[in-house]
């Protein structure tokens, strides 16, 4: 649909709440999304200045839509996620999990039974979960069992079947692990009180249970009953030592739902910590698929419902690292800077990052108990859609990397026979090259590179990617033809955002077959490059190796620096302020200093005017 065609439509689309789908040529759901103003929001697609690659590829492929105006923000939010799991477009977020999970439930019955399933079935009784670990919650049925007294037998426990005396009790009973109310020995108002205690344990309030045994340990000892007193008293220390190692943030902590982020290309990881009653009760990572682009608010925006729906949480407050639009005016969103749910969000970023990295591990290791030929298979693959001259058995990459406009690293990988050789990995601190210069970075490296593999009489790599630009590559040809290794290897770019690759002269790109495993292990190539330089220049920040370029100027100090970098996010930006807008941030002395330090011309030529004068 061309943005012509849509101004022909736009007047019949209205200024409500509501939601939007796209269709391709052949009926096919494209997209699905909601907005407060349909209009508004529709016509941002066709608009003239989108510049967001993604999405103009969707525009493309957009034949017709279809719009259905609900009447608020929240029923378009419940509308549209609906419809993503039932249809699940090609270009909306897709949360890669579908695994089932199990429950424990509790019977629909007299005298419920509880156990552990899979399988949740609408015949009215209480599922409680899901939890995301089958051994965990065998455990959980085990320990609550060992403390709250229930029966696991089948019997239809009915008030007439007891009245008739039809059961015995069997050896539960004699074992104290049930209080047989198959022979009326346990009231069902008894029974109903411990499967209350049970739903407080899976709660993490373990005090109602606790209070409870105190005082029928009080009653046994009252009454001379020492040996019911010392097995009460055994399994409270037990409760308590369970209390104990468990993740207990604040017992001043009321139900919480904490959600944390982690951003990787076109993949975002969200963990979810459960808070109840101060304690850690579930937590759950999952990896979710980003189609077009959306900030991690979008994502974050998407994610929060699906997991609490999951989740079944009820939770009226959300801790979260940045503030984020829902649509339910019940939710509390907290953005917390220190106290325990600092904390909370810390531990639940410390468990986002685990995840992420055990996935890149998956990823890396693709290829590994898979034949010698298997792998040959996917590089003659790479080979063709190149056409490459030899078989690249052995593949560098490079990258570089640099924090807010500062401190530039690049980092190299390497990777032979379709795996990672880590003992061949290399970092460098640019030594040559003054401020960001992206170019001159990756032709230093390059050159620093290869001309030690030369003199070191070292085999060169069939085939050497740039992570970059066309400027990136013709500044790495630079020095390979410095180094005279012009066709003794070949040497190719990797756009960033569209994974083309593009040969040095060459004016159009080269796109591999998008489900092809020799693009999936160019991938896996780019994205251990970037992990490998970023966990370098976070290291060598964290240890203070680098020095902020502000903090060279003479009477700017740390806090200063930092001021600055907080109000305009990099150096690169600062260079371009005026005297005036840095003069607001830190004062108008320090301002001149700033402006001084990155602009010497314009002292020079206001000394030079003075001089003329005089």
């Amino acid at each position: 649909m061309t943005q012509e065609e849509f101004q022909l439509i736009a007047p019949t689309i209205p200024h409500e709440p509501g939601i939007y789908k796209y269709y391709g040529e052949t009926d096919e759901l494209l997209y699905v999304g909601k907005a407060k103003d349909l209009r508004k929001r529709v016509g941002s697609y066709f608009a003239k200045t989108i510049d967001n690659f993604k999405t103009k590829q969707l525009v493309k492929k957009i034949h017709h839509l279809a719009f259905t105006i609900v009447d608020t923000e929240q029923d378009a939010f419940l509308l549209e996620n609906a419809l993503i799991k039932e249809y699940k477009p090609r270009y909306n977020i897709n949360l890669k999990d579908d695994k089932t999970y199990p429950f424990i439930v509790i019977k629909k019955e007299s005298f419920p039974r509880v156990f552990f399933t899979r399988k949740k079935i609408n015949d009215g009784s209480e599922y409680l979960g899901p939890f995301t670990s089958r051994e965990t919650v065998r455990e959980l049925v085990s320990f609550i069992k060992y403390f709250i007294p229930l029966r696991n037998c089948k019997l239809p426990l009915t008030d007439a079947n007891i009245k008739k005396g039809k059961f015995k009790v069997c050896l539960e009973y004699h074992l104290g692990n049930c209080k047989g109310p198959c022979e009326g020995l346990q009231t069902l108002e008894d029974y109903n009180n411990s499967i209350q205690q049970m739903r407080d344990m899976l709660k993490g309030n373990l005090s109602s249970v606790l209070n409870s045994y105190k005082e029928q340990m009080q009653a046994f000892a009252m009454n001379l009953e020492f040996e019911k007193a010392q097995i009460l008293k055994k399994k409270i220390e037990d409760l308590e030592n369970y209390q104990a190692k468990s993740v207990v943030v604040s017992k001043h902590l009321s139900n919480l739902d904490v959600f944390t982020i982690l951003r990787h290309e076109n993949t975002a990881y969200v963990n979810y910590l459960m808070v109840q009653g101060g304690t850690i009760i579930q937590t759950h990572s999952v990896q979710l698929e980003v189609k077009l682009d959306e900030t991690d608010a979008e994502i974050m925006e998407f994610a929060i419902p699906s997991l609490r729906d999951r989740f079944n949480s009820l939770s009226t407050e959300i801790i979260l690292p940045f503030s984020v639009e829902l649509p339910d005016d019940k939710l509390v969103i907290t953005v917390p800077k220190a106290g325990d749910k600092k904390r909370l969000l810390d531990l639940s970023l410390k468990n986002v990052n685990y995840y992420q990295e055990e996935i890149r591990k998956k990823k890396v290791l693709h290829l590994e108990g898979k034949s010698d030929a298997e792998k040959k298979k996917v590089l003659h693959e790479l080979q063709e859609y190149l056409q490459l001259p030899i078989l690249p058995v052995h593949i560098e990459c490079f990258d570089n990397s640099n924090f807010q406009g500062s401190f530039p690293v690049s980092a190299m990988v390497c990777f032979k026979d379709g795996m990672p050789s880590n003992k061949d990995y290399r970092h460098y601190n640019v030594k040559t090259v003054e401020g960001i210069n992206d170019f001159a970075t990756m032709k230093e490296v390059v050159l620093r590179r290869y001309k030690r593999l030369v003199a070191e009489e070292q085999t060169l790599p069939q085939l050497v990617i740039i992570d970059g630009g066309k400027g990136q590559l013709g500044s790495a040809m630079e020095a390979i033809k410095e180094l005279d290794l012009l066709g003794k290897m070949t040497i190719v770019g990797l756009a960033k955002n569209e994974e083309e690759i593009f040969f040095s002269g060459d004016s159009e790109s080269k796109k591999l077959p998008w489900d092809s495993d020799s693009l999936k292990l160019i991938r896996r190539i780019r994205d251990e490059v970037h992990r490998f330089g970023i966990t370098f220049h976070r290291n060598k920040r964290s240890k203070g190796t680098f020095k902020n370029e502000l903090e060279s100027i003479k009477g700017i100090g740390e806090q200063t620096a930092n001021d600055l970098l907080k109000t305009f996010k990099s150096v690169k930006n600062i260079k371009l302020k005026t005297e005036k807008e840095l003069a607001e941030v830190v004062g108008l002395s320090k301002a001149k200093l700033i402006v001084n330090y990155f602009n010497p011309s314009i002292e020079t030529t206001a000394s030079s005017i003075i001089d003329t004068k005089e």
